[in-house]
């Protein structure tokens, strides 16, 4: 795992004070955590419910950022970096290209417990990091920060942008014949979730050529998502994304 800090994330890393957080914050964790878990239980994908268990998170108390990424690094050479906030996109994709996670330490608070406008630490540990115990998937992401540090058009970082929310953010995958779930924006969000699980929202195959070209709302519930049969299909994409992009394809 590289442990350089790249200029553009620089100003933005930051030191977790664990010790800081108080009661009450450890008790809207647990909350949360219990809101979510038992239908994650049944709906997300094993890949999921096996990173959770690997980087040991606790259900009653707010994840320390270093023991997480300890129990990371040695199986794909992932961290949970502090950060203090939004990050711009070329300290982000630094991050993600050297397999450093940018992860908000600010928990919401107890009036906001199904939505946040800005992710926290709930949404960037409970949501995102289970999946970068991954092999599979923690190349993925890895590789998409790369190819993202090196794209100047815009058009393309859009569409680019469009991979990451269909899967990253708000993946499904089919596993025994059912939809799971394994996108961080699913994982997180107990309306996300019951809306796929309850059917409300199309579920079509995963092709790269229709997620770069489906636009993203984030003002409502996803009407459409796509379901990959397992995670080299978004492996392969990214791959195939990138040749696109270097011949002015994508």
């Amino acid at each position: 795992m590289s442990t350089a800090v790249h200029s553009a994330a620089a100003p933005y890393i930051i030191h977790q004070d664990y010790v800081a957080y108080t009661e009450e914050q450890h008790s809207v964790w647990a909350e949360l955590v219990g809101r979510v878990l038992p239908e994650l239980e049944r709906h997300a994908a094993r890949e999921y419910l096996e990173g959770l268990e690997i980087i040991g998170l606790r259900r009653e108390r707010l994840p320390e950022l270093a023991a997480i990424s300890a129990r990371l690094a040695p199986r794909t050479g992932w961290s949970s970096t502090p950060v203090s906030g939004f990050l711009p996109a070329p300290a982000f994709f630094e991050m993600l290209a050297t397999r450093r996670f940018p992860t908000t330490t600010w928990l919401r608070k107890r009036d906001s417990l199904e939505y946040t406008p800005e992710p926290d630490i709930f949404h960037d540990v409970f949501g995102h990091v289970p999946m970068h115990a991954h092999v599979v998937f923690a190349d993925f992401l890895e590789h998409y920060g790369r190819v993202c540090a090196s794209v100047t058009d815009g058009g393309v970082l859009e569409k680019l942008g469009r991979l990451f929310w269909y899967t990253v953010e708000f993946g499904v995958i089919r596993q025994k014949g059912e939809i799971k779930v394994y996108g961080s924006g699913l994982i997180s969000s107990h309306g996300e979730c019951m809306n796929v699980i309850g059917g409300h929202c199309a579920i079509h195959d995963f092709r790269l050529d229709e997620v770069v070209n489906t636009p993203v709302k984030v003002d409502e519930l996803h009407k459409l998502l796509f379901a990959v049969s397992s995670f080299d299909e978004i492996y392969d994409a990214m791959h195939e994304a990138e040749r696109r992009a270097l011949r002015n394809e994508l």
